[in-house]
Order: structure tokens, then C-alpha cells, then sequence
């Protein structure tokens, strides 16, 4: 007691800093405590929950299998998988097991084909995600809309096109994104119909996805691009461009040669790489004749499709532009003027014109 006592006085008797850094350092001491309790309680909560969810998950596998190969050989739901969609229907009102299932059902969609494929969709009818998905539509934030449309996507509900489509117009990228993805996943070609009258960019990630959702599907009838080639929207008619030279849209070449003359640089030269895709023999001409008046991305463009489209009266144009300021297109007129006239090529190492070259010249000899 007296210990004590002597420790009160001395409180008491200190100056007002000194008890000030005393009161301060009690009430963190207390506070480290109460954080050092509460911290261990979030962790043992977060390890339950875990520890709940990864028993959910592995009792909602075996539950989903079993539903899927207890299916009848005509496609009627039998009395078993009754009971299992109950079970679910009980089970998707909570949002965290919610989550489980649709990521059981998507990973299990991934791995099945045909019938079993129609039975998650079944599923997904009956336990009532289609519908907790479609309520995502409604809500007021653009990510929640986004997760809806990309839900609906995954597991290929062609009956929603009616209530996703107008997401189509949102002022979000993101949300206009996967309503993209979703309408070329559903429809193919026929969901492209976004881009007759597409007013916002569709960034080059956009073009890259639609491409590879594209490229997915076999046996494609590609429909009619000249709209979009002829579209207002520059990023469209890049897009289109794209699609002319991956699925090889001769037919097309005509509208290519017009673009030519299109006031963007940057359609210019996608123009001319496609028309080399496409074998333009037609604008060759065209294009050498106004050389100098082509920017020099548009130059170098030009080289590329006279490298794969050079005959021997293009060898005057040729020689001109062997001693090009610009490595590439200097580049390029060695290599063809190496496949068209060897004897001529082999000669430049000794042409005085060609002091600077010599390291160039060298390298196309030895490719």
C-alpha cells in the first residue's frame, strides 16, 4: 500500500507535462489491448467463416455432380434434382453462398459440353440467379450492372438480349464493354449490329476482346462490313479493318481503296496493312505515284505491301528510296531489291552512294 500511495503522490506532486505523457501512454496502453483483442476476434471470425465456406463449397460440389449425372436420358427433371434445386433455392437468398454457387456452376460449365450444359442453365433458371442477375440490371451502380451483364454472359443467356441490350449506350466504358462482349458471345456476327450505330470509341482492349470472342467459334458466316468501313466513328472503321484482313474480306478491296483518301493517319495505314493482307495489287499504283505526299508511317506501310506485291518494273521506284532517311524504309527497299535483282543488289557495296549503308547492306546479305 504504501507503494502505492507513494506513487499517487508522486503523481500528484509532478509537473503538468509529465502527468499529460503519463495519461497519454495509459490510454494507449489501453487502446493497444483492446486492438490486440478485437484483431484476434476479427481473425478467429474470418478463420470460421473461411473455414464455413470451404465446407459449403466442397457439400455444393458434390451436391451440383450429383446433379448433373442423376439427370433422365430425355431431359425431364427427375424427383433427386427436385430436391437438390430446393436445397439451392434455400441457399442463393444469402449473398456469400450465392457467390459459391454461381463459381461452382461457372467452373463446372467450363468443363461440360451439350447436355450437361443445358442443365446448368436449367439450374440457373430454377434456383433463381437468373433472377438475382437480372435485379443487378436495376441497380444504380455502373460496376453492379457490369457483374450482372458479364454474369449473364458466362452462362449464355441469350433470353436476357432484350433487357441488356440497351446497355449499350451507358455512359461507363465498362458497362458498355461487357454488354459488347455479351451480344458477340450470344449472337457472333449478328451481335456486331452495336457498331451500325456506335457513337462512343471502342478502345483498342474493346477490339482485341471482340476479336478473340470472334475467334472462338467455328464455321462463322461473317456478314456484310462495308457499313462500318464507311462509319463515322474512326474507331469502328478500325475495327472493321481488323476483321477484313483476319477473315479475309476480298470482296471489300474497292471500299479499302477508298478509305486511302480517309482524313486519320492512322486509318490511312491500317488501310494499306489490310490491302497488303488482301493482296491490293489495285492501289500499288496508286499509292507509288503519290509516295511523297504519304506520311511516313503511311511510307513505311507502303513498303511493307510492295515487299509482298513487287514485280521487276517496280525497280526504278525501288532505287530511288535504297539510301531512305528512315532505317525501315531503307531497309525494306534492300530486301526487295535483293529478291528481284540479286546481281544488282550485290553490286551496291561497291557504289559510293553507299558508304553509310554498308552495315545495312551486309545484314540483308547475310538474312
Amino acid at each position: 500500500m504504501a507503494t502505492y500511495q507513494y506513487l499517487i503522490d508522486y503523481f500528484n506532486e509532478s509537473p503538468l507535462l509529465i502527468k499529460l505523457a503519463w495519461g497519454v501512454s495509459s490510454a494507449l496502453s489501453v487502446a493497444i489491448v483492446i486492438l490486440t483483442l478485437y484483431l484476434k476476434l476479427i481473425r478467429a471470425t474470418l478463420r470460421k467463416r473461411d473455414a464455413e465456406s470451404a465446407k459449403f463449397r466442397k457439400d455444393y460440389e458434390a451436391t451440383l455432380i450429383e446433379y448433373l449425372y442423376s439427370g433422365s436420358e430425355n431431359g425431364t427433371i427427375n424427383d433427386l434434382q427436385l430436391t437438390i434445386i430446393e436445397k439451392l433455392k434455400a441457399s442463393v437468398p444469402i449473398k456469400s453462398k450465392r457467390k459459391i454457387i454461381i463459381s461452382i456452376l461457372y467452373n463446372l460449365m467450363n468443363e461440360v459440353s451439350g447436355e450437361m450444359s443445358d442443365s446448368i442453365q436449367t439450374l440457373y433458371y430454377k434456383t433463381g440467379l437468373y433472377d438475382y442477375a437480372l435485379a443487378r440490371l436495376k441497380n444504380k451502380n455502373w460496376y453492379i450492372i457490369a457483374k450482372g451483364i458479364g454474369e449473364l454472359t458466362r452462362f449464355k443467356i441469350e433470353e436476357a438480349h432484350d433487357l441488356v441490350e440497351p446497355f449499350i449506350m451507358h455512359p461507363r466504358h465498362e458497362v458498355r464493354k461487357e454488354t459488347q462482349l455479351y451480344m458477340v458471345n450470344m449472337f457472333r456476327f449478328k451481335g456486331l449490329t452495336f457498331l451500325d450505330d456506335l457513337k462512343a470509341p471502342l478502345s483498342e482492349w474493346a477490339q482485341v476482346q471482340l476479336l478473340e470472342t470472334l475467334q472462338k467459334f467455328d464455321d462463322q458466316q461473317i456478314c456484310d462490313i462495308k457499313p462500318w468501313l464507311k462509319s463515322k466513328n474512326e474507331t469502328v472503321v478500325l475495327f472493321a479493318l481488323k476483321l477484313a484482313k483476319i477473315y479475309n474480306q476480298f470482296e471489300v478491296k474497292d471500299t479499302l481503296i477508298e478509305l486511302l483518301s480517309h482524313p486519320i493517319k492512322e486509318v490511312r495505314v491500317s488501310v494499306i496493312e489490310a490491302l497488303t493482307s488482301l493482296y491490293g495489287i489495285e492501289a500499288k499504283e496508286m499509292l507509288k505515284a503519290n509516295f511523297n505526299e504519304l506520311s511516313l508511317e503511311e511510307q513505311i506501310s507502303f513498303f511493307g505491301l510492295l515487299e509482298k506485291l513487287v514485280v521487276p518494273s517496280d525497280e526504278p521506284f525501288i532505287e530511288k528510296h535504297l539510301f531512305h532517311k528512315n532505317f525501315e524504309i531503307q531497309l525494306l527497299a534492300l530486301k526487295i531489291l535483293k529478291s528481284i535483282n540479286l546481281d544488282k543488289f550485290m553490286g551496291l557495296s561497291k557504289s559510293p552512294k553507299s558508304k553509310g549503308s554498308k552495315r545495312i547492306i551486309k545484314f540483308v546479305n547475310n538474312i
